[in-house]
């Protein structure tokens, strides 16, 4: 079976956990995840079964929007409810101050990822590494970010939906804000709401139509040569089309193609079979 879907992954279950169990569920051999969500965090994520694992490189998944809550007073060694240390009672803050720390944040920020993350250092995972007791440094990187409000402020919890580029960490958002406000604190909540288009909804587990999530414009009214030619995956030329990707879209299946300026053909996806027998299941 070839499809795509948008699940939800419950809290305190790692995402290969919960992908287990899809695949008991529908019976598929071969499965896979888009974006890592933390055991601690729940919310939408992207599977697809059998052949469609391969279109996680081309779908639309930005930004990426999450609602979150830190808790203030609260430290802990991976920014997260999963290794606290120790809890202080903080002093509450005026909410227009937490406001404004949250307006500083939006746009281009330079940043450590946690060292409890899936990032890798010499083949390694960093949070294996933290968890073994060793030291864990990690190169800046930059994320995007597009949106940052504030939801709710109940003293010491601090509720915020947040919208960011690819390859953002929540956890390091949450320390930015607590370093901005001079205190220590760590995330007890995360939930992602949606990547892109493709938004998971609580208990379900829903069919992704391809087409309409992948991020290149779809052709299909081909000439009956240039559809033959796509069908048997033949080197040849296309005129009087602009260069770029594309999806040739037929009635079986549909093909991710680039079209280069010297107006060759080159397969970047082919022949990805369109599934007509999923069937919804309720979790």
């Amino acid at each position: 079976m070839n499809v795509l879907v948008a699940a939800y992954k419950p809290a305190q279950i790692s995402c290969n956990y919960f992908l287990q169990r899809l695949k008991r569920d529908y019976k598929v051999k071969k499965a896979g995840y888009s974006g890592t969500l933390d055991p601690f965090a729940r919310g939408s994520l992207i599977v697809g079964f059998g052949s469609y694992t391969r279109l996680f490189p081309f779908l639309s998944k930005t930004p990426k929007v999450y609602e979150a809550t830190l808790w203030l007073g609260a430290q802990s060694l991976s920014l997260d409810t999963e290794n606290i240390v120790s809890v202080l009672i903080l002093k509450e803050f005026e909410k227009v101050r937490i406001e404004d720390v949250l307006e500083t944040l939006k746009g281009e920020i330079t940043y450590v990822p946690p060292k409890y993350s899936a990032k890798k250092i010499q083949g390694k995972r960093a949070y294996e590494l933290a968890r073994a007791g060793m030291e864990v440094e990690l190169p800046e990187i930059k994320m995007q970010i597009f949106d940052l409000k504030l939801l709710n402020y109940n003293h010491p919890y601090v509720t915020f939906r947040i919208s960011v580029s690819e390859g953002a960490y929540v956890r390091s958002v949450g320390k930015m804000i607590a370093d901005a406000l001079g205190v220590c604190a760590s995330l007890s909540s995360l939930e992602r709401i949606s990547e892109g288009m493709i938004a998971g909804k609580m208990g379900q587990v829903e069919e992704i139509d391809p087409l309409k999530v992948l991020k290149y414009p779809v052709i299909s009214d081909f000439s009956n040569e240039i559809c033959e030619n796509l069908r048997q995956g033949k080197k040849f030329l296309i005129q009087n089309q602009k260069s770029g990707i594309y999806i040739a879209n037929f009635e079986d299946f549909f093909s991710i193609i680039e079209i280069r300026e010297d107006k060759s053909v080159k397969y970047l996806l082919n022949r990805m079979s369109k599934n007509v027998n999923f069937i919804k299941k309720v979790r």
